[in-house]
């Protein structure tokens, strides 16, 4: 009868165990490393979208750059490579 009860006592204790020291430290670590993907592909699509719009922009900063490569050949002092053929 005591050692029926000393084999419930003991089984308890190894869930116990098994609950608070294995599977609630698992729990947690994969919910933060869950959570720490999350920020990361929120990152990735907020430099994708600056990238976008940076790529929206950039035609007219190269309809810029072509006026001063025609400034520059009309001095003589340069010829960009693109426009020799």
């Amino acid at each position: 009868m005591f050692l029926r009860y000393l084999l419930y006592v003991f089984l308890i204790y190894i869930l116990y165990r098994l609950i608070f020291d294995f599977i609630i430290p698992i729990y947690k670590t994969s919910s933060q490393v869950k959570k720490q993907f999350r920020e990361m592909h929120s990152q990735m699509q907020d430099q994708m979208n600056q990238q976008s719009s940076f790529t929206e922009t950039s035609p007219d900063k190269q309809a810029g750059n072509s006026k001063t490569t025609s400034d520059k050949e009309s001095a003589g002092d340069y010829i960009d490579f693109e426009e020799v053929k």
